[in-house]
Order: structure tokens, then sequence, then C-alpha cells
């Protein structure tokens, strides 16, 4: 049976001034799907309307981004994630994909120890509002996917199963602590994992980073929100994750002095936490703006049935219309000066196709993306590599350039400029240099020897015409667009992308092998 849908009707008014030709197009293209193919979309998880105005307001929103970091998966969550999640007064929801030993989780059951004996400590503990904790994942290991239930409801660990099998801390020490952990995983066979990572603290600030709780030291990215989008954000959450959850009810508010005395004092020292450093940690902080800046909130629903065409001859399957892929395609299919993607792998035909349509009316396409990364992964899910893709994309990128003088003659623009890089690890980083960043925005810390420097790039990030900014889980591979569920966010502002791109460009710096360069043939 299908999971419970809860409609958005009755959700807060939210101003639905935001237009732009994008916003309206996209809309229209995912409700012309919705209306061609009305069972395509019944088993979405989760399950939006595009022709509801209540679910329009979730998926278009506004928000304001705070800090956008660089750096591998275990400098954020040591610097950034951990630190929010043991500051949470009320709630911390925590998605993830992947859950395994690794820095990062022994820095997050370290924390959530600290916090637990921290609280205990305190004069009046009784007194203090509970904490719930909730963690969700997909992934674990090969026998946790292959034994996992196949139902919505997912799989709930008990309290006896948190240390040994996740690494958590001793569920007496959190229940004494007034600290209520929740664990559950969502996966389905074959390949369906919930890819999208964010933690939300009390229902009021979002971080949305491309690292999972891992051991790889990847390039990663991370923004920070406030505003509206939270809503959209633990709208997402409810419908994958807590169906029954009213995400509407306000949290404890702070009523008296008392309380926010209490408050204050259940505050850990954030300079007990482990702290990892990165040779490729970057803060950017984004100009302030006067007013919230337009985002749309794109999920992206699994998909069970990979699609997959085994014969030479045949075309690529079409990818399923949620609302992340329906965007993506419109971006760049309106795109008039420039594409910039950053994607772990390049796999999905759809994707290729759409980038050489942009090349052939004039737009500078820039791709960076990963060497033999996960090839067992990409092999399996998509029957091809990215290294293989990518000599396809240059093969036929060639081949259009035959037919350039003719389209020049006839007043076309001309083929754009392609631009293909590896990332690979700086090869003389130095300690010391960027990491000295690290530690001047976490001086508190304690300083630790050795820097991790990332061997892949992890980070998902579009940019099209230096005006719109896709930030999320969704990679530009075949999983990503036809089994995984994903969750992305489209930020619409020039300067954004602006100190974004600027951000990314220090840190690539000595961290690219150029593969290919139209300019120097």
């Amino acid at each position: 049976m299908p999971h419970e849908y809860i409609p958005l009707h009755s959700r807060s008014k939210r101003d639905m001034s935001y237009s732009s030709s994008f916003v309206h197009k996209f809309l229209n293209q995912l409700q012309h799907h919705q209306q061609q193919h009305p069972a395509a979309t019944r088993w979405d998880l989760p399950r939006y309307d595009a022709s509801d105005e209540a679910d329009q307001r979730v998926i278009v929103s506004r928000s304001t981004p705070h800090v956008f970091q660089l750096g591998t998966g275990a400098s954020i969550f040591t610097s950034t994630l951990i630190p929010a999640i043991v500051s949470a007064r009320s709630e911390v929801v925590f998605v993830t994909c992947f859950w395994a030993p690794s820095k990062t989780l022994s820095a997050i059951t370290d924390a959530l120890a600290k916090l637990a004996n921290h609280r205990r400590r305190l004069p009046n503990p009784n007194e203090l509002e509970p904490l719930t904790v909730k963690i969700c994942f997909s992934s674990r290991s090969v026998f946790q996917k292959l034994l996992h239930p196949q139902s919505y409801d997912g799989y709930t660990y008990s309290p006896a199963e948190w240390q040994k099998k996740l690494g958590l801390p001793d569920p007496a020490l959190l229940e004494e602590a007034g600290i209520r952990l929740q664990v559950k995983s969502l996966f389905f066979l074959p390949f369906s994992v919930m890819h999208p990572k964010f933690v939300i603290i009390d229902r009021q600030r979002a971080f949305i980073p491309s690292c999972n709780v891992s051991w790889e030291p990847w390039l990663e990215g991370c923004v920070e929100i406030t505003g509206d989008a939270v809503t959209s954000l633990m709208s997402f959450y409810a419908l994958t994750w807590e169906k029954h959850l009213d995400f509407r009810k306000p949290l404890p508010a702070i009523h008296s002095s008392r309380t926010s005395e209490l408050q204050d004092q259940q505050l850990l020292d954030l300079r007990d936490l482990i702290f990892v450093p990165s040779s490729a940690h970057h803060l950017v902080r984004p100009a302030v703006s006067s007013a919230p800046l337009p985002t749309v909130v794109l999920p992206s629903s699994h998909h069970q049935n990979p699609q997959f065409r085994f014969l030479p001859w045949q075309q690529a399957a079409k990818p399923p219309a949620t609302p992340l892929n329906v965007a993506m395609l419109e971006l760049f299919e309106q795109a008039q000066r420039s594409i910039y993607l950053q994607t772990p792998n390049l796999t999905c035909e759809p994707v290729i196709a759409a980038l050489l349509d942009a090349l052939k009316r004039g737009v500078n396409v820039t791709i960076v993306t990963g060497r033999n990364m996960m090839l067992l992964e990409q092999l399996v899910t998509a029957g091809t590599t990215t290294s293989w893709c990518l000599r396809s994309l240059v093969r036929r990128f060639k081949k259009l350039r035959t037919h350039a003088a003719h389209d020049l003659e006839s007043g076309d623009p001309g083929l754009g400029h392609l631009r293909i890089s590896y990332f690979q690890p700086r090869s003389a980083a130095k300690p010391g240099k960027r990491g000295s960043q690290a530690r001047a925005v976490n001086d508190y810390q304690m300083q630790v020897p050795e820097e991790e420097e990332p061997v892949h790039s992890h980070l998902k990030l579009t940019i099209v015409d230096g005006e719109f900014t896709v930030l999320g889980s969704g990679n530009m591979d075949r999983a990503s667009w036809y089994t995984s569920q994903e969750l992305g966010v489209l930020f619409h502002d020039t300067d954004f992308a602006a100190s974004v791109r600027e951000g990314v460009d220090l840190v690539l710096n000595q961290r690219l092998s150029l593969v290919f360069d139209s300019e120097n043939i």
C-alpha cells in the first residue's frame, strides 16, 4: 500500500510574491507531468502535488543563508554541525545517508556523551526540558541493506542496539540526562538509498551538508540557513521519516527567567569537543541581504525501478520527473551564459545531453568531477563510469565543432567553451596554511597536528548564469537521477552565487587536473 500522505493544506501561509520565468516554467512542467502521468507519483516519498497552492508554498520559499563552508566531512561536522547539535534547546533532526565507524562518528558519540554528563551535573537536572535527538540514515552495511524491511515505516533501532551496532553512547546515560534519542533507517532494494543530508536545530535553523557520517576525507560543502525554507525541510523530514509528526506545532518556549537560566546552563563548553582540522577548510559569509533570498526546496523521491537499457541501440530512459530533476533540466535549458557543475560523478545521460544542448547555444560549461571515485558503485548503478562518459561528452562536443563554421555564417552564436577537470589532492599541502583559518575560526578548539587533505570531491554544486545556485545531496550520476531519494536547495541571488563560486575557486586552487579545454584545440 502507498504510504499515508499528509496534505499540506492549512500550513502557515507564506509569501509567494517571488516569481521568475524559471519558477513558472518549473511548476508548469511539474504540473503537466503529474497530470499526464498520475500513477507515476503514487509511491513518491515524499509526495507533493504541484498544482496545490499549499504544496507550492512548501517548494517555493525564502531563506537567509548565513555561512557556506568547505572542508572535509570530519572538519565540517566537528567545526559546525556537532556544535550546533549540542547547542540545541529542544530538538535535533539529523538526517544522513551513510553511517559508519569514522572520526565523525567518534566525534558525534563523544559530544553526546559529554553533553549528557554535563546535563547530569547541573544543579537541578530534573528541571531541564528534555532534548529530543532524531537520527535518520539509510545505509550502514551491505547486509543491513539486503536484510532491511521493505516498508515505508523503515526500521527503528532499539536502545539495546545503539552502542553495538551504531557506536552511540550508553542509552542509560542519555536517558538519565533527559536526552531522548530516536534512530531510524530506510532503504529499498535494489538501489534506493535515502541520500539527503540535513540537520535542523529547534525547527529554526538548518544545515545542508554534502557529507555523510563516514571515514572518507573528501571535499565537502555545507550551507546554514534560517527562514521559511527551514519549515519546508521539516515538511520533507516529516513526510519521509515521521509521517504523523505535526511539525507546525511549536516547540517548548522559554516562559520565564528561571527556564532561560536553566537552558543557558545546559549549553556545553564547545572547547571540550573533538575537532578535526582540514587543509581545505574555508568559510564564506554571504553579503547580508535586506530580505530573505528566493529559495526553492527540491525533493526527489526514490524509485525502485532503475529503468536500465541494456541494448546499445536503445535510447536512455527519461528520468523520473521529480521536482529536483525537472528543476535541473529547466535550469540547463534556460542557461544563457554559463553552467558550473561540480559533482562526484557524471554518468547521467540526460544531464550530458542537456549540457551539449547548452553548448550548442553558446553557453560556457565548466565541469569539476572525480577520477575513479566509487567505480564499483558507478558500474552497478549506471553500467558505465565517469571517465567513459566524459570521453563520450568530449567526442560529441568535437563532432559539433565540425558544424560550427556553418552555424556562425547562419547567425548562430557558435559553441560555448567546455572545460573539464578532475579533482585531485593538493600534492604539497602544507599543514597550517588553510588549517590556520580553521583554527582562527575555532581558536577555542584544541590544536590537532594532522590536517585532513581531501582526496576526492564529494561536493554537489551547480551555478547557472552566475544567478542560480543549487546545493544539496544530488549528484549528476544515474543513481541520483533514477533511484535514490535526493534533496536540493536552489538559491536565486547573484551575490550568493558569486560568493559561493569565489570560495570554491579558492579551495580548488592547485587541486584540479585539467582533462579537456576547448580553447586549447
